[in-house]
């Protein structure tokens, strides 16, 4: 018993750290440079790991992101070495929702070899394996704090409204460098992809 305890205790440790570093550091801004200016792609669609908070996202996020990295470093056919991939959200309210009833769908993407579901849960929150659809997408990507984030947000509407698209999906972001959970880092070194799922 007291062995199991260790080893859970060590991998929500390992879990918390590499979430850590991965907000924290996690890729260049010159790898995204093309994502400056909005741009339509295609996406397939993605099974991914999902922990659904209600609630100011400065509140509830962090506890989130915990259980959603633990959760998923213990998945079967999941690497332990190197990064994982970069956590993503959905915000399916309207954007002028107070932001205390705000609901979040923080989420990472499960690579093939993860075969069998795994639910975990911490106090409210759980985990669940589900799969987001894609297809067409417009994005853009976001430097700088995520209050920060309308100019880039109505840039890129403006662009899926000229390209003759109309938005079919629930905001989403992709955190490629954002804050620690343990510390701060530089909002102004944050980066997000803002991506919303069109069609014509």
């Amino acid at each position: 018993m007291r062995t199991t305890l260790l080893l859970a205790a060590a991998a929500l440790v390992l879990a918390s750290a590499v979430g850590v570093w991965w907000l924290t550091h996690g890729p260049d801004a010159s790898q995204f440079a093309d994502l400056r200016e909005p741009r339509l792609t295609r996406m397939n669609d993605q099974r991914m790991l999902v922990v659904e908070a209600a609630g100011d996202p400065n509140v509830v996020g962090a506890s989130a992101f915990k259980l959603l990295f633990s959760t998923y470093f213990k998945l079967d056919g999941v690497s332990r070495i190197g990064r994982p991939p970069a956590p993503r959200a959905r915000w399916p309210r309207p954007q002028d929702t107070p932001k205390d009833t705000w609901l979040g769908q923080y989420a990472l993407p499960l690579p093939e070899s993860v075969a069998t579901p795994s639910v975990e849960s911490t106090g409210a929150l759980r985990t669940v394996i589900t799969t987001w659809a894609y297809g067409d997408v417009a994005e853009i990507l976001h430097v700088g704090p995520y209050n920060a984030e309308q100019p880039d947000i109505e840039r890129l509407l403006n662009f899926i409204k000229s390209r003759g698209y109309r938005v079919v999906g629930d905001h989403e972001e992709e955190y490629v460098r954002g804050p620690g959970m343990l510390f701060a880092s530089d909002p102004d070194k944050y980066l997000t992809i803002i991506r919303l799922r069109v069609e014509h």
